[in-house]
């Protein structure tokens, strides 16, 4: 409820210098509000504002009861796995390109966020991933997507070899340059430009979307969203792969080696404007026509 929104942390884009003076008007803004505001350590780093402390990622989730995130899409994907534990909600304000995920405009915050505290918004929930990199049967590595979860060539013009398994029923061996592995959220980031389709943000499923496939017949894969996904590399294969999650998080993997992609039980909480509309996005950023 809006009367818990007490505590609000605030988290900018990584390294920018530029959004000093926008994130103090945010601050002062949330403080006629009578809200307390707390500034990510992170961005503390590199921005200071007047009468707001700072806490590292884990305090700003343990403590707020809300958080703004403060730049684009590659900002809230990383604010949304580092405080995916806490359950915090969290509205981006966008100042990057897209805004797929970031969907408040600078020029309209006051007016949102005053609707927001006010108890006006819609709340979403968005589908988060679990990756562990599983070798001779041991998770040697592990890491959680928003948005995507790819498996690709690494360094080499070779395509990979590799083999899919839905539920542990075999589905595929296929050549390729690699393959997205993309939740709802990201099925409008790189699943779309390899020709995968658009999944609405509440649907509870899977797009897997093969890269620069060698056979043709190599088509998008919607599953549900409970599905677990195993891709094994080709031992007969000859490039170096990789895992990258949220186009963030690089994992190095060999021959042999099983990516197993499954659902995180614990979910992002979004909060968006009380007239927001996910088809108006679409059509603005993707350029569709209007209705006639």
């Amino acid at each position: 409820m809006a009367e818990n929104f007490k505590t609000i942390g605030l988290i900018g884009k990584y390294a920018n210098t530029d959004l000093g003076d926008f994130m103090q008007q945010v601050a002062d803004f949330l403080k006629t509000h009578d809200c307390h505001v707390i500034l990510d350590q992170g961005t503390a780093d590199t921005i200071s504002l007047n009468g707001v402390e700072s806490m590292d990622r884990a305090h700003l989730g343990e403590n707020c009861d809300l958080v703004l995130v403060i730049g684009g899409d590659g900002t809230m994907l990383n604010a949304a796995r580092s405080l995916s534990k806490y359950s915090v909600p969290l509205i981006g304000i966008n100042m990057g390109h897209l805004g797929f995920l970031t969907d408040i405009r600078s020029d309209e915050m006051n007016e949102r966020l005053d609707e927001i505290l006010n108890g006006h918004y819609q709340a979403e929930e968005r589908l988060l991933l679990q990756v562990d990199i599983v070798r001779e049967g041991a998770v040697i590595n592990e890491s959680i997507a928003f948005n995507d979860v790819v498996i690709h060539k690494w360094e080499e013009a070779r395509m990979l070899e590799f083999e899919t398994n839905i539920d542990g029923r075999f589905v595929n061996t296929q050549r390729s340059d690699g393959l997205i592995i993309a939740t709802p959220t990201g099925s409008t980031a790189y699943a779309l430009s390899g020709g995968g389709p658009i999944l609405s943000p509440t649907l509870h499923s899977l797009a897997l979307v093969p890269i620069c496939p060698h056979t043709l017949s190599q088509r998008p894969l919607v599953v549900g969203g409970d599905s677990i996904v195993e891709i094994t590399i080709s031992e007969s294969g000859h490039a170096r792969a990789q895992v990258t999650c949220d186009g963030q998080i690089n994992l190095g993997v060999v021959a042999g080696d099983r990516i197993r992609i499954t659902r995180l039980e614990r979910k992002v909480q979004l909060l968006h404007p009380s007239n927001y509309n996910y088809f108006e996005i679409l059509r603005a950023k993707l350029h569709w026509g209007e209705k006639l």
